[in-house]
């Protein structure tokens, strides 16, 4: 069995400049970070909070 090379994100692509690897390998690393949740109660519970402006009556004339 040879293990020349594995399919992780730091291998070098021919013709990738230096940049655009490091550009790749951040993005692997963001797509790997949990996201957050998304639609449902916790979306209803973002769009119900009240606008910073509304708080205030007097700052609006």
């Amino acid at each position: 069995m040879s293990d020349t090379g594995d399919d992780t994100p730091t291998d070098d692509i021919p013709g990738e400049t230096p940049i655009q690897k490091a550009l790749r390998l951040k993005k692997a690393i963001q797509d790997a970070k949990p996201k957050p949740p998304r639609g449902g109660r916790f979306q209803r519970e973002q769009a119900a909070r009240v606008a910073a402006g509304k708080s205030k009556p007097w700052m609006s004339k």
